[in-house]
C-alpha cells in the first residue's frame, strides 16, 4: 500500500450560503468521501480552492478533516512566497496532517535553482512527508526532471510527487531514476491508467469526489494483472473524466455541482469560481447515473 493510499480526492472545500468556510460540512464530506472508496484526501489544494482561502481557514480545514477520519490527510501548503508556504507548513504540521502537498510556484516562474532552494526550505519545516505538485499549465513552470531527481535522492522527506504535468513518457524515466521508496501520484484523472503503466502508484483525483469505488475496481484490477477489465474501467470513467473541468465549468466547479446533486450540501466556489453553466447540474446527472454511487442513490 502506498504511504497516503492509492484513491485519494483532491477534497473541494464547503462554503456556507454566505460564503463562509462551513467545517460541519467539509466533516460530512470527508467521511463520505473515505465510505465510498477514498484512502486518503488532499486538503486545501487548487480543488480545494486554496487561492481563496487565508492561512487561518487552511489551517481549521485541516484540523476538522484530520478529526473526523482515520485515514491519510495532506495539507496543500503551497505558496509561490517561500516565507509564506514554511509558516503554513508549519502550522499544518501542528494541525496534525499526515503529509504535505507543496506546489510550484505560481505567477512568478522560479528559476530551478530558485525551486531546489523553495522545496528544501519546504521540507527541512516539517517532518512529515512531503509530495511536489508538478502543474506547469497552471503555475507557468514545469519541474524539470533533474529537479526533481536532485530533491528526490537529496531530501529525506521528499517522498513523493503528484504528477499533473502530462507526459507519461517523461515520468516514466523520472520513475526509472528515482529512489525505489519514491512515490508517483496520477495529477491528472485523464492519464492515470497510462502513469499506473509506467509506475505511478495511486492517484490525487477529481472525478474520484464520485468515482472513488470504480478506481478502487481498476487498482484491483491492475494489481491481479487484468488489463482488459482495467481498461474497460477506465473507459467507462472517460465521461467522469470530461465533465470534471472545462472552459466554461473549470475545476472545482462540476465537482463542488455534483456534490450537491448528491446530497452533500457544499456550495457554491468563492468568486471568481462561482458561476455555474444553467445546465450543469443536469449534465452531473448524466454522468453519474452509470457510476456506483448514482446507482445507490437512485439516480441511475
Amino acid at each position: 500500500m502506498p504511504r497516503f493510499g492509492k484513491v485519494l480526492s483532491a477534497m473541494v472545500t464547503p462554503f456556507a450560503e454566505d460564503g463562509s468556510l462551513d467545517l460541519d460540512v467539509a466533516a460530512t464530506l470527508a467521511r463520505w468521501l473515505v465510505d465510498h472508496g477514498n484512502e486518503g484526501l488532499v486538503i486545501a489544494g487548487t480543488t480545494g480552492e486554496s487561492p481563496t482561502l487565508t492561512h487561518d481557514e487552511q489551517i481549521a480545514l485541516i484540523s476538522t478533516v484530520v478529526a473526523a477520519v482515520d485515514v491519510p490527510v495532506v495539507a496543500g501548503t503551497g505558496s509561490n512566497d517561500t516565507r509564506a508556504a514554511v509558516e503554513l507548513t508549519e502550522r499544518a504540521t501542528e494541525a496534525g496532517a499526515a503529509g504535505v502537498l507543496s506546489v510550484t510556484p505560481y505567477y512568478n516562474r522560479p528559476s530551478q535553482a530558485g525551486l531546489l532552494a523553495h522545496f528544501r526550505a519546504i521540507a527541512a519545516s516539517t517532518p512529515l512527508p512531503v509530495m511536489l505538485y508538478d502543474i506547469p499549465v497552471r503555475t507557468g513552470r514545469k519541474i524539470e526532471t533533474a529537479t526533481l531527481l536532485e530533491l528526490a535522492h537529496s531530501v529525506d522527506n521528499i517522498v513523493a510527487l503528484k504528477d499533473a504535468a502530462g507526459d507519461p513518457a517523461e515520468t516514466a524515466s523520472f520513475i526509472a531514476r528515482a529512489p525505489d521508496h519514491f512515490e508517483v501520484y496520477s495529477g491528472d484523472d485523464s492519464l492515470t491508467l497510462p502513469l499506473l503503466a509506467v509506475g505511478a502508484v495511486g492517484t490525487v483525483g477529481v472525478a474520484t469526489h464520485w468515482t472513488g469505488l470504480e478506481h478502487q475496481e481498476l487498482f484491483a484490477a491492475l494489481a491481479a494483472g487484468d488489463l482488459g477489465t482495467a481498461r474497460k474501467i477506465n473507459a467507462a470513467l472517460q465521461p467522469s473524466f470530461a465533465y470534471e473541468s472545462s472552459p466554461v465549468a473549470p475545476n472545482p466547479i462540476p465537482t463542488k455541482v455534483m456534490m450537491n446533486l448528491l446530497g452533500l450540501a457544499v456550495g457554491r466556489g468563492r468568486p471568481p469560481m462561482h458561476v455555474a453553466p444553467d445546465d450543469l447540474a443536469t449534465t452531473a446527472r448524466g454522468v453519474v447515473s452509470s457510476t456506483r454511487v448514482g446507482a445507490e442513490l437512485g439516480l441511475g
